[in-house]
């Protein structure tokens, strides 16, 4: 039975399940593959494996070894290379009066293909310059059309929090993210408050919803109008992670309700 492990792809490829085999592998681990008609080599971001039977018809991929001295040194070299690579795909771009940015180009592992990431407002007739660049390169090419999310996650950078921005770190797929759950999380509705460097709501909105929608079961919305032993109010605030809501009475004075005491009882 298949040990299945997750692995992501080169250095910018998507993440897959491969079969681990008999190996002992760790994370961050890099490996070299079976992928797309030849050799390539993943990192392994997952090395928890798991037996697996699977139903599908297509041959599973297999994990055929740990990168070795001399398969690391050829990742290295097939990086720089690929620098290469991408100033001359620009110029050839810039010759052809293309509508797209380059953001980056990466070699298989094998070199029997070089695959080019780029961004545009719509579709891109490419084929004049996929013949030029194979011809140019020698090996089979591939224009891949990356959105601004991935061109983020290929850069880096920091958030307005601080710290890594979340696709780069750790997101291996990008959520949908609406701006409903900024309303939950009770953010300005401000694009530049609730974007990240893309341009597009931030992705940490859609992790943190569910947390969110599950902390404000019982609580009050804001603007909700309450009748109290005091009197008649109007809540002005709410906070999730105290669980309490300040309320607005009909004087103008406020009083904090705390829902953790009335959930016991208090």
């Amino acid at each position: 039975m298949p040990k299945m492990i997750m692995v992501q792809l080169r250095d910018l490829g998507q993440t897959y399940m491969y079969n681990a085999q008999e190996l002992e592998l760790k994370e961050g681990d890099y490996v070299i593959i079976e992928h797309d008609r030849g050799l390539d080599y993943g990192r392994i971001v997952c090395p928890k494996g798991k037996n697996s039977e699977s139903g599908s018809k297509e041959p599973i991929k297999k994990i055929l070894r740990l990168a070795r001295d001399n398969d690391l040194k050829q990742i290295e070299d097939n990086r720089a290379k690929a620098k290469e690579a991408f100033g001359t795909c620009a110029k050839k771009i810039a010759e052809h009066k293309l509508e797209m940015k380059l953001v980056q180009a990466e070699h298989s592992f094998d070199r029997s293909k070089i695959i080019f990431y780029f961004t545009a407002n719509g579709r891109i007739d490419f084929r004049e310059l996929v013949k030029d660049l194979a011809k140019i390169f020698k090996a089979r090419i591939e224009l891949r059309q990356i959105g601004v999310r991935d061109e983020a996650r290929l850069f880096g950078g920091f958030g307005p929090c601080g710290r890594e921005l979340c696709c780069a770190r750790f997101l291996r797929d990008f959520e949908p993210v609406t701006i409903k759950m900024a309303k939950e999380e009770g953010l300005p509705l401000n694009p530049p408050k609730i974007s990240g460097l893309c341009g597009r709501l931030m992705c940490c909105l859609s992790f943190e919803y569910e947390t969110y929608k599950n902390l404000s079961k019982g609580l009050p919305k804001e603007g909700e109008r309450l009748h109290l032993p005091q009197g008649k109010g109007k809540v002005v605030s709410v906070n999730v992670f105290k669980r309490t809501a300040t309320v607005e009475m009909e004087d103008g004075t406020q009083i904090e309700m705390n829902y953790k005491e009335k959930e016991h009882g208090k």
